[in-house]
């Protein structure tokens, strides 16, 4: 189990007390959290490994919604303030054990110089550490390694391209590091497979409108997120190609999955797909409009399909509420 990180800036003294008895790495994120960790570590009986999440105040160059880094994020402790930790963790020696130290920029990031702007500043702060006596063996640089959301063909780095990229600079202080590479290994693997409910037109705006929606993937309404739509079949040669707005059935205007889109004009009941969904579709999907979360299938090389989740049912939902 210490081959996991539990992050987060607002973990309850519950989930840190499982975290205590599995032994997992916690990343401390402030002042509030270094207090559950020990009262979770007493709980527990057992000494929690911790490592310091600080932000290094590098601009990863993402949208600020995804841009976790910053001196006014709402994640990890400021520099500053680093001296008030070391001295909190010294005070408890039965609770906690300092192992290493934690950054993460953000996500959807296509430039690895900028991890190694973090690492530059992180390894400083871990000489500074391991000058008041701490074993740190750890240096955590995070992740948020984007993908060619675009279908472009651009080359983006890789997870290998960010551990050469720091490499030296671990070597140099015999740290182990740890990267979080995430969306990088699953965004990818992941379509939301839609039908076409109908086209519209309002104004100067033409709409396909879908059964898919913000409720299973939220991404592009939260922070105007670009995800690759194509239609599943090929259209009807006679069909005209024009710029659409792809939008779900839900009652927000914020409720897109594309806009601006040149797509041929689909027939009622087309296939549509969005692409590179694996990272968010099902893990941010809700019920909002009491729209019922998808079933998922699971894709072998050979083409064979295999249902791993049922879609939900109304009376799926209406079970939360028998008895009342």
């Amino acid at each position: 189990m210490n081959r996991c990180i539990f992050n987060g800036n607002g973990k309850i003294l519950e989930d840190l007390v499982l975290a205590a008895q599995e032994g997992v790495f916690v990343n401390v994120d402030s002042e509030f959290d270094l207090e559950n960790i020990v009262a979770a570590a007493r709980i527990a009986g057992r000494k929690v490994n911790v490592l310091l999440r600080i932000n290094p105040d590098v601009d990863p160059q993402v949208h600020p919604y995804v841009a976790t880094g910053n001196k006014n994020s709402k994640f990890g402790i400021r520099n500053e303030k680093l001296q008030w930790f070391l001295d909190a963790v010294k005070a408890h020696p039965n609770e906690l054990k300092l192992v290493g130290a934690h950054c993460h920029l953000g996500s959807t990031i296509t430039k690895v110089d900028i991890f190694r702007d973090a690492a530059v500043l992180m390894v400083n702060y871990i000489d500074e550490i391991r000058a008041q006596g701490f074993e740190v063996d750890y240096l955590n640089i995070g992740g948020g390694l984007g993908i060619d959301y675009y279908h472009s063909g651009a080359v983006l780095p890789t997870p290998r391209d960010l551990i050469d990229t720091v490499r030296e600079l671990v070597h140099s202080r015999n740290l182990n590091l740890i990267i979080e590479p995430g969306r990088s290994l699953i965004a990818n693997t992941c379509c939301f497979v839609n039908r076409v409910t109908g086209v519209k037109t309002n104004g100067t705006k033409n709409f396909i409108v879908i059964d898919g929606s913000m409720a299973e993937l939220i991404r592009p309404s939260l922070y105007d997120a670009y995800q690759h739509i194509e239609l599943v079949s090929p259209a009807s040669p006679a069909a005209e190609v024009s710029t659409f707005d792809v939008v779900g059935p839900v009652c927000e205007s914020a409720d897109f999955l594309g806009k601006e889109r040149e797509l041929p004009t689909p027939a009622k009941g087309t296939g549509l797909v969005v692409h590179d969904a694996g990272a968010y579709c099902m893990s941010m999907a809700s019920t909002y409009n009491l729209k019922m979360r998808p079933p998922e299938y699971w894709v072998e090389e050979d083409g064979s399909v295999t249902k791993i989740r049922h879609g939900e049912t109304f009376e799926d939902h209406m079970r939360f509420f028998e008895g009342l």
